[in-house]
């Protein structure tokens, strides 16, 4: 069960985000302790992004200077985000996603054309503002619903392409995964059989959606990025009630 969980959260959570939003929920209702189910995504999560950013080098899609630095800056990001809102109330938290997913919808329905091109690729290092990726990496380390739709916007934003977007997401993602589950393991929640299993099913996800992500237009990906995020909204709208 936990295997097509993973699966189907991992392949939506690729295209565009809003993995946890199945994940997470879909572990609860199967009777694991919440934050077992937490640290268990973080897992599935890291290993599933890791799968992909393997995929993108091995496909020359990306380089590995440019990986190396946001999976650096994302690392630090999940480390800090983990470490800070494990002293923050769930119920703070929520209230801060609710407000940024409103933002984020915002940006989504006011950009009527997608870019067609990649604009700033090739950037040098010094050139690009990392404290935007620093501060999606720490929400994703330490809560993360909706990290992935934000991360993708973000990129789309300084116009990449959705495609290159998401790529740059997984680099993200498996950054700030990896840095929120050092800090979730030394909680003592993880439980390794369902950790490796959900594992199997996000990697088989994962890789799924970046074999399709270049037929996917533009239309349906803006589409289901609108869908996620209205879930997400809906999902804390019913945490407050």
């Amino acid at each position: 069960m936990l295997i097509f969980i993973g699966l189907g959260a991992s392949f939506l959570g690729t295209l565009a985000g809003g993995a946890g939003l199945i994940t997470v929920p879909s572990m609860v209702l199967t009777g694991i302790p919440i934050q077992t189910s937490i640290a268990t995504n973080k897992f599935s999560s890291g290993v599933a992004a890791f799968s992909s950013v393997f995929y993108l080098i091995r496909s020359k899609q990306l380089t590995i200077k440019l990986i190396a630095i946001y999976l650096l800056v994302a690392f630090f990001g999940g480390i800090n985000g983990a470490l800070v809102t494990s002293h923050i109330q769930e119920k703070t938290m929520n209230l801060a996603a609710f407000f940024l997913l409103c933002f984020a919808l915002l940006i989504t329905l006011k950009n009527k054309e997608w870019t067609e091109h990649i604009l700033v690729e090739h950037k040098t290092a010094k050139k690009i503002k990392f404290y935007i990726p620093f501060l999606i990496a720490a929400y994703d380390g330490g809560f993360g619903p909706g990290s992935s739709t934000f991360s993708i916007l973000y990129y789309m934003k300084k116009s990449h392409t959705y495609m290159k977007a998401v790529q740059m997401t997984r680099v993200l993602i498996l950054g700030s995964c990896t840095g929120g589950f050092l800090v979730f393991y030394q909680t003592g929640f993880i439980q390794w059989s369902y950790a490796i299993a959900m594992s199997i099913g996000s990697i088989i996800g994962s890789q799924i959606g970046l074999m399709l992500l270049p037929k996917v237009p533009k239309k349906v990906a803006k589409t289901l990025i609108i869908m996620i995020i209205c879930l997400l909204m809906i999902q804390m709208i019913y945490k407050f009630i």
